[in-house]
C-alpha cells in the first residue's frame, strides 16, 4: 500500500502543477536515464556475471527495446514531421503507450518485492524501499508522459491509479509462480532501452521545446543525482 500512495502523490504532484510541466520534464528525463544507466545496466552486468551469460543477449533485448517504441512512434505517425515545435508531433497515443508501459514496468516492481521476500525477509525489505524511493517519480513521469501527448487529465488520472495499483497485484502474483534469472535479465535489457529512449528522444527534447532554460537542465542533472543516491545509499 505504501507503494500505491506514494506513486499516487508523484502523479498529483505533475497535474497540479501543469503551469510548470516542462520544468517537470526536465526532472523526469533525468530520472528515467539515472534509472538506466544506476540501476539497469548495473543490476544486468550483475546478472550476466552471475550466471555466466553472454551479454550479446541484454544488449540486444536493450537495443530492441529502443528500437520497438522508436517504431511504433513512426508508424503510428505520432510524430507527424521535424518541422515547427516539437509539441506538435504529441499525440494522446503516445502517452497511452508510455503510461502502460511504466505500469507494465511498475508490475515488475511488484513482483521485484515478492521475489525478495522468497529469498529472504531482509532481501525482501530493501528491494520494498527501493521501489516506494522511486514510486514518486514513477507517479510523476506516467502523468507527464500522458499530459505533453495531449491527455486529459482525467485520462491522465486514471492510468496514475492503474500505475499506482500494479505494484501491489505484482507482488500477489509471485504467490504463484517466479521469474528465471536468465529469462529477468533480457527483460531488464528490454526496458533499459524503453527507458533510454522516451528520456533522452522523447522527453529531453520537448522539456527544451517550449524555453529552454538553466533550471530545467539543472532540474535533469537533480533527476539523474536523485536516482544515483537512492541506487546507492537507500
Amino acid at each position: 500500500m505504501v507503494t500505491f500512495f506514494s506513486t499516487l502523490l508523484g502523479g498529483l504532484a505533475g497535474i497540479r502543477y501543469r503551469t510548470y510541466l516542462y520544468v517537470l520534464m526536465g526532472f523526469t528525463a533525468g530520472v528515467l536515464v539515472g534509472v538506466v544507466v544506476f540501476d539497469l545496466l548495473p543490476e544486468i552486468f550483475q546478472l550476466v556475471s552471475k550466471l555466466q551469460l553472454d551479454i550479446t543477449g541484454p544488449m540486444l533485448a536493450l537495443m530492441l527495446g529502443f528500437l520497438v517504441f522508436h517504431i511504433v512512434e513512426k508508424t503510428t505517425l505520432i510524430h507527424f514531421s521535424h518541422e515547427n515545435n516539437y509539441a506538435v508531433h504529441s499525440h494522446p497515443l503516445v502517452g497511452l503507450i508510455s503510461a502502460i508501459a511504466l505500469s507494465c514496468h511498475s508490475f515488475l516492481d511488484g513482483v521485484g518485492i515478492g521475489l525478495g521476500f522468497q529469498v529472504n525477509t531482509a532481501t525482501g525489505i530493501m528491494v520494498a524501499i527501493a521501489v516506494i524511493a522511486h514510486d514518486f517519480s514513477d507517479g510523476l513521469n506516467t502523468v507527464t508522459l500522458m499530459i505533453v501527448n495531449k491527455n486529459t487529465s482525467r485520462r491522465a488520472f486514471f492510468l496514475l491509479l492503474l500505475d499506482a495499483i500494479t505494484p501491489t497485484l505484482g507482488a500477489i502474483s509471485t504467490l504463484f509462480f517466479t521469474i528465471p534469472d536468465s529469462l529477468l535479465v533480457l527483460y531488464l535489457g528490454f526496458f533499459a532501452g524503453f527507458l533510454l529512449y522516451i528520456g533522452a528522444s522523447d522527453i529531453l527534447p520537448q522539456a527544451h521545446s517550449e524555453k529552454s532554460s538553466a533550471l530545467t537542465v539543472l532540474l535533469t542533472v537533480v533527476g539523474a543525482a536523485f536516482i544515483f543516491l537512492v541506487t546507492r545509499f537507500v
